[in-house]
């Protein structure tokens, strides 16, 4: 299982300089991969910055990290600039660059701008959307979300993100990863991240969920789980494997 920082695009890490840093400390300790949230934060609050932007200055930092969103809600994007940004990034760091992307579960960042939230409109669109993103950049396609169309929609394409924490810590068992798993039914070459939370002394709990089917397990780091500094401490402490 590879291991990957997941980082929160707003509060703190609304200025990219700061996500910058967390990327260059997670390729200095053994870290696979930097991801980022995409949120428009600044409409419940906290200031937010553009996750490509954000991928695109780690891309130019960085050597050998793959770099992806966890998890873009393509409904709210259009999906040729969003294909146009991948590509981008891809040409910065040698083409190590994930798509996650799903409906987007937070209304306030549709309704807010005159969208509606129906949650068959923005199934619609995000179906059509992936389509077009596939003809325009061939990059890997991971698919966010626990729900039944989720994982349909996830066999489909080349991974599935699991939604698996709160603030409050890990919401899913390894027993339902792996039965979602079964019901995505994909083998070989399909990925499956698990964001989790972990200490660096957590390699059995990340175990489990490697055997549970998990291939990625991404490190959630935001302001709500520790300050700044102790954000740094998690990443330069390195990958849950002992």
């Amino acid at each position: 299982m590879k291991h990957a920082v997941c980082l929160a695009n707003f509060g703190t890490y609304a200025d990219p300089g700061r996500s910058v840093a967390v990327a260059e400390a997670a390729e200095a300790s053994g870290w696979d991969g930097f991801f980022v949230w995409d949120h428009l934060a600044f409409v419940w609050g906290p200031p937010s910055a553009d996750p490509w932007v954000t991928l695109a200055a780690v891309a130019a930092r960085t050597e050998s990290l793959t770099l992806g969103t966890a998890v873009t809600p393509l409904p709210r994007r259009r999906p040729q600039v969003v294909a146009q940004q991948a590509a981008s990034v891809a040409a910065l760091n040698g083409g190590r660059v994930v798509l996650g992307a799903g409906l987007g579960g937070n209304a306030k960042e549709f309704v807010s701008f005159g969208e509606d939230f129906d949650p068959h409109r923005r199934a619609r669109l995000l179906d059509d959307g992936l389509r077009l993103v596939r003809e325009l950049w061939p990059g890997p396609v991971w698919i966010g979300g626990n729900s039944a169309p989720a994982l349909r929609r996830a066999a489909r394409w080349d991974g599935w993100i699991a939604n698996s924490v709160s603030n409050e810590g890990m919401t899913m068992t390894p027993d339902r990863l792996a039965h979602a798993v079964e019901t995505i039914g994909r083998g070989g070459g399909f990925d499956v991240a698990c964001n989790g939370y972990s200490a660096p002394s957590d390699g059995a709990l990340c175990m489990e969920y490697a055997a549970a089917g998990a291939t990625w397990w991404l490190e959630n780091l935001h302001d709500r789980r520790v300050d700044a500094e102790g954000v740094l401490a998690r990443v330069r402490a390195g990958p849950a494997t002992s």
